[in-house]
């Protein structure tokens, strides 16, 4: 990562300018122009620097439930169950890991009771049972990079 894709990093993670023009309102504040700042985050986009951009919502504030999910996903089926899990509207995002449980995603749904039919039904469609792990206590961990 260069220069500015670390300020964009340390500094869009303490919120972003409510504004008419907040990309341009965040460029100003990293010494950078508007089309700079939006093409940047567009390149660690596309580069997988970033998996996603965007607010990140707290849904039991707002009256909703999430939980973490794993399964163990046949390699040569990943990318089927991805897609299969990744369809419902719930899915807030999926990542893969090396391990045993390989698929991991998060769901977050309007209560606590729409969880288990959208598990249900993840479990129908991909074959794979799904290993629900609601949150018992949150942390927050902000990643800092150095400049």
């Amino acid at each position: 990562m260069d220069e500015l894709e670390r300020a964009i990093v340390n500094r869009l993670q303490g919120g972003f300018p409510l504004c008419a023009r907040p990309f341009a309102a965040a460029a100003r504040e990293l010494g950078a122009d508007e089309a700079t700042l939006i093409a940047t985050l567009q390149g660690m986009l596309d580069a997988g620097t970033l998996t996603r951009f965007g607010p990140m919502y707290d849904a039991e504030r707002l009256g909703g439930a999430f939980t973490l999910c794993a399964m163990s996903v046949p390699a040569a089926d990943f990318e089927r169950v991805a897609a299969l899990v990744n369809a419902h509207p719930e899915v807030a995002h999926n990542y893969e890991r090396a391990h045993r449980l390989n698929m991991w995603f998060v769901l977050a749904t309007a209560s606590r009771a729409q969880i288990a039919p959208v598990i249900a039904a993840i479990e129908a469609e991909t074959g794979c049972t799904v290993l629900d792990l609601p949150r018992d206590q949150e942390y927050f961990v902000e990643l800092r990079l150095p400049a």
